[in-house]
This record gives C-alpha cells, structure tokens and sequence, in this order.
C-alpha cells in the first residue's frame, strides 16, 4: 500500500516521468513520511510535557505583568539583565539553519540534500520564539504598540529598526522554508492515500493541496523553483548579517562602558552563527535519533559540520581577545573597570566558564580526531549553545550594573560594593526554560505535517548525481558495503540500520 502511495506521489511530481521510481528512492519518501503517518509512543508524552514547561512560562510572564520587572529581579542598578541576553542569543540561534542551508545551496555541496529540512525549520521556529522576548523586555506588553504602529515610531531608535530587521528576516526565512516543500507537498499528498480518515489526515490532505499549488513537475516548474531558491538563498545571507548588526547597535549606540564597542557589529554575527550551527547540530542529531534517518544521515555529516563550528568558534575566540585586550589597554577607568570585573572579579567564573566550554573544548574535540565523531560533535554543539547563552549573560550584565558615580578606589574594583546586582528569580528563569522548550515543540509539531526529508531534492541529485556516488561522498572514501542494503529495503518499510560492523562502529558514535 506503501509503495502504491509512493509510486503516485512521484508520478504527481513529475520526478519519474510517470513511472516508478528505484526502490532507494521510494525509501526516501518513506523516512520523510515517517512522522506524518506514525504516532511513536514517545511523541505524546514530550509534547505534553514540553507544553507544561510552556505554561509554566507564560504564568510567571502573567506574573510579570502584574507584579512588574522587579519580580524578574531588574533593578535601578540593573536595568538590563536575562531577558535581553535571551532576545540576543534566541535570535542568534536562528541565523544557523538558514546560513549553512543557503551556503549550502549556493556551492551546490551534494552532501547537503538530506539536512537542509531539518536546518531550515530550526531557523523557522527559532526565530519567532527569540521575537516574542521584546514583550517581556518592554516591561509593559502594551507598548508593542509602538513598534508596529507608526505614529508611535522613534526612528531613531535602534529597537525599532532592529524589528523591522527581524521582521523582514523572517519573512524571508519562511519563503526559504517554504519553497523546497512545494515539490514535496505533491509527494506528501500521494501517501495520505483517502484510506486515511480523521481530522488530521483532511487537514494534511488540503495542507499539501493549498502548499503544491499548481505545481506539475515540469522542466519549466523545476528551473522556476530552483532559481526562486538560488535567489532567496543569496538574499538571505546579507539579511542575516544586517539583523544581528542591527540588533548589536542597541548595545553599541549607548554611552556605557562594556556596550560602546566598534567591534560588536562583527561580534554578534559571528556569534549568532557559531550558536546558529550548534543547534543545527543538535536538531539534526535529534531527528536523526527519533526519525530513524540513520541511513541518511551519516556520522560524517556531523563531522563537517563540526569543521564549520570550530571555525566560527575561532573566529569568536578571537574577537573577545580583542575586546578584552582593546578596552584594558586602554586604562581608561570606566572600560578597565567592567574587564576587571568580568576576568577576575564579580564576574570572573561565568566569563571562564564560557571560555572553556564554548571557546576550548570545541575546538579540542574537532581537533583530536579521536574525539572527531557524531557524538563528539554533538556534545561540543551542546556546551556551545548553553555557554554561549551565559557570554551573551556577561555580555549584558556587567555594564549594566557598573555605577556611574564612583570614587577611584571603586573604579579600581575595590569598592565591589558599589556595583549593582542581578538576582535570578524564578520568573525570569521559568520564561527562559519555556522559550528553550517551545523550540523543539514547534519541531515535532511541524513535522508532524511536512516531510521531514527533502524528498524531491534528494531524488534530483540521485539522478544528476548518481545515488551511489552520493553515498560514496557522505559515507567516506571507502563505504561500507551494506550501504547499499541499507536503503534498498521493500517499499514502505523505510530505511533500515546497517548491519556491516563498520556501520555498527558508526551509529554506536553518532548516538
């Protein structure tokens, strides 16, 4: 039945000139189903309580509301604190997903096909999710307002044009989202035979009629495709950069010590995407895990990655140095106070702690190449993500709190006391924690209605390319010989895990 789906959806497509395609392919389609047509046993449960941790922030974000800033722990002497750091790096995060797809795309890497799903729905839910923390940051959630209707608009103000950055962004990130599911919905809608009854199954029936549109699968509806996604994919890349360097000014347009930096353009950037990669990674690592994509997605995709992510952890590495070292030598009181207070004082294990597990540790796994594995890579991505949320804390706090009346003993350090303090209360963090949760939520309900695989792209580069070929390239120079086997299963079963003890080596270190 499977397979009588299958062969529909691809003749519907247009991808095999209306007659069957190989079995290899009709396991491609049969992964990317997998989720729409099949309720694990786990989904229920981590959506339930996934949804509870999102409740949970939306009732201490009420409390907020009620009580004021001060039950999130702002003060006169703290007027910026967590929530600005998460705006900063939940944003951040989401530039990953859409960057590497588009750079992706744009050097034609064949290797690319099977994550470029997964890496554009990251950046599609993360965005939103880093958007929504404007509103506890205004304090007061009516003045939105001011953002979005122009009589209210201050242009000079660095907040609204970073909304209007953003805003515009993550249109263009649903248009990237977007466009390779076109070819994909005629597949996706081929499945769902009309045996499928209920609620969700007329829902995903009409979903995939409304996103295909009149999409046939000609030559002339492929080369349209393929140069809307060329373009979006260019565009985007300069989008993402313009975003992060519009939301650095907020910081660097102020008169404090710590935010006055030239240098925090660059900075944020570069920033956004080592995070960005990082969850990437752990999307991928996840869905490969829960999905069953093993014979798709292989232990050296996360091997590359892992060479972009030591890169921009470099690059990062060596951005702080300069920062640090440019305001320190500089002697002037108010910038050598707040360095002194984040490398040795008040602020000294948070900034250490990032430094190791976001700036050393990385790039030592993907140095090593013992430790150069799916899972080393994976866990690397793992400290990056969270440390790097406790640099974007340092980054915030520190100038926020430094007094700006002081006596020379305090500008020194001495006087600690004479600094404001940030206390993390459990409003603030209950908020944090649902924005964390609320990103893999958004994921296992999105696909539970669109293929979790690029089916249509995977099938054109099998047939440009040669479907062993691409294996060949994403197994290593010598691949396993039950490759092959491995997704040569009956149609409708789905891939099956390798069996050779080379794979077995493989997927015991991806997972």
């Amino acid at each position: 039945m499977h397979g009588e789906r299958a062969s529909t959806g691809a003749e519907r497509s247009g991808m095999d000139g209306g007659t069957e395609g190989p079995a290899v392919l009709e396991d491609v389609r049969a992964a990317a189903m997998r989720p729409v047509l099949e309720t694990p046993r786990w989904w229920w449960p981590t959506v339930g309580a996934l949804g509870a941790l999102v409740l949970l922030g939306i009732a201490a974000w009420v409390v907020q509301v009620a009580d004021g800033l001060g039950v999130a722990g702002y003060n006169n002497q703290a007027f910026w604190a967590v929530y600005e750091a998460d705006l900063v790096a939940f944003i951040g995060v989401s530039y990953g997903g859409a960057v590497v797809s588009a750079v992706l795309r744009i050097t034609k890497a064949t290797w690319r096909a099977p994550l470029t799903r997964i890496a554009e729905a990251t950046a599609l839910v993360t965005l939103p999710v880093g958007m929504l923390f404007i509103v506890p940051h205004l304090g007061s959630p009516w003045r939105i307002w001011e953002l979005v209707w122009p009589p209210y608009w201050n242009l000079s103000s660095p907040i609204l044009w970073d909304f209007f950055a953003v805003s515009t962004y993550l249109l263009a990130t649903a248009v990237f989202f977007y466009l390779p599911l076109i070819p994909d919905s005629a597949v996706a809608k081929g499945w769902l035979g009309p045996e499928r009854r209920g609620l969700r199954a007329r829902f995903c029936r009409r979903l995939y009629q409304a996103l295909g549109g009149r999409w046939r699968g000609s030559t002339s509806d492929r080369r349209l495709l393929h140069g809307a996604i060329g373009l979006v994919a260019v565009m985007i890349i300069p989008m993402a950069v313009s975003v992060h360097s519009v939301l650095s000014f907020a910081f660097a347009s102020s008169s404090r010590a710590g935010y006055l930096e030239t240098i925090f353009p660059v900075y944020f950037v570069v920033a956004a995407l080592y995070t960005g990669i990082a969850l990437v990674v752990l999307s991928i690592a996840a869905c490969r895990r829960l999905y069953h994509l093993e014979a798709f997605v292989h232990p050296r995709h996360f091997v590359r990655l892992g060479f972009l992510l030591a890169a921009f952890g470099a690059a990062y590495l060596y951005l702080t140095f300069t920062e640090y070292l440019i305001d320190g030598y500089s002697g002037t009181i108010d910038n050598a106070a707040w360095v002194r207070q984040v490398l040795v004082g008040r602020y000294w294990i948070p900034f250490w702690f990032y430094f190791v597990a976001a700036g050393l540790l990385p790039l030592l796994i993907i140095a090593l190449r013992r430790l150069r594995t799916a899972k080393g890579v994976v866990v690397a991505s793992g400290l990056v993500v969270f440390a790097m949320w406790v640099k974007r804390l340092v980054i915030v706090i520190p100038p926020a709190t430094e007094p700006l009346v002081r006596s020379p003993l305090a500008a020194t350090g001495v006087l600690a006391q004479d600094w404001g303090t940030y206390h993390f209360t459990w409003v603030p963090i209950s908020v944090t924690v649902a924005a964390t949760a609320a990103i893999p939520l958004a994921l296992l309900v999105l696909f539970r209605f669109v293929p979790v695989l690029p089916v249509t792209e995977m099938e054109e580069l099998a047939e440009r390319e040669g479907f062993e070929e691409i294996m060949q390239e994403l197994a290593g120079p010598e691949p396993p010989a039950s490759t092959s086997a491995a997704l040569a299963t009956p149609r409708g079963s789905g891939p099956r895990r390798p069996t050779s003890s080379a794979d077995a080596t493989s997927e015991e270190g991806a997972q």
